[in-house]
């Protein structure tokens, strides 16, 4: 069942009004039992009821604000995590399916933290902040692993312990020490003067050596171009002829002679015949459409 073409009505209490009050009020929402929040998942699936939804919503308010109670450690305002993690806990009650057997709060949660980690990435300087899943991960749990190993007071890691933490998290140690400094020194404004008189700004300093935006362009559209003629090429190869090609040449990590051999009952050098073969007839291929290409245009 989908139920993101619903659209929950919005809360009547903010905690960026006042936080104490806030939250007071939202410990007068009543718990729900296992058999009231499966009625009100029901009556929202099946009905669009937003008053279901709301109550949904509302019993679970205490348990955003536990949960964004857990990010105070990062410098930002406890009422804007709130806020945010309001935003996942409505995001979890849309796409909440009751038929599927635990609580919604076990559900909730998931996106509450969501909601508020990537809150907390925007905030944070962009160029402080790593974007693949491992530096989000070091990014969040340092602090906590610091906590746990009473390593608030020092400013650079000692080794034991950026080793500790490099193991747990499966990152590399430069990384942490990075992070490290990165989470402990303030932001700066690029419109800071660098002298006394002022003339001149940080950002002046900043030289720009990206390509520009026709050249960025040009290039998208000729990867896009050639990944076109790569698969237009694949197409024309046997299939046994395109799976070990791909598994061979296209692989992050080739599959070996050996391997592919096994799987298709012939010999090894009988699977590197058939890779060259077919290498080759992938090349006369996408020669023969750049140059019809280059005729019609």
């Amino acid at each position: 069942m989908t139920t993101t073409a619903k659209v929950l009505p919005k809360l009547d209490i903010s905690p960026e009004q006042n936080l104490t009050r806030y939250l007071q009020d939202i410990r007068k929402f009543p718990m729900l039992t296992l058999e009231q929040e499966q009625q009100l998942s029901q009556d929202w699936v099946n009905k669009g009821d937003e008053v279901a939804a709301h109550l949904m919503v509302t019993s679970h308010l205490r348990l955003v604000a536990k949960i964004a109670m857990g990010y105070r450690g990062y410098g930002l305002p406890i009422a804007e995590l709130i806020s945010e993690g309001n935003v996942g806990m409505m995001q979890a009650v849309q796409r909440f399916d009751p038929e599927r057997g635990f609580r919604l709060a076990t559900y909730a949660m998931w996106w509450i933290r969501a909601a508020i980690q990537e809150y907390i990435l925007h905030s944070w300087s962009l160029v402080k902040m790593g974007t693949t899943a491992a530096q989000k991960k070091l990014f969040f749990n340092l602090r906590r692993l610091k906590g746990q190993m009473q390593a608030y007071e020092e400013g650079d890691l000692s080794p034991e312990n950026v080793t500790k933490i490099s193991t747990r998290l499966g990152v590399s140690e430069v990384e942490v020490v990075n992070m490290n400094r990165r989470l402990s020194g303030p932001d700066s404004s690029l419109n800071a003067t660098v002298r006394m008189d002022g003339e001149e700004q940080w950002q002046d300093w900043l030289e720009d050596d990206t390509d520009n935006q026709e050249e960025q362009l040009s290039e998208f559209q000729e990867l896009i171009r050639r990944r076109s003629l790569l698969k237009g090429a694949m197409k024309g190869l046997s299939t046994r002829e395109r799976t070990i090609l791909t598994e061979r040449r296209l692989k992050e990590t080739p599959a070996t002679l050996e391997n592919l051999s096994k799987s298709f009952g012939i010999s090894r050098e009988r699977v590197r015949q058939i890779e060259v073969r077919a290498f080759e007839k992938l090349q006369k291929s996408v020669k023969n459409a750049m140059i019809e290409q280059n005729i019609s245009a």
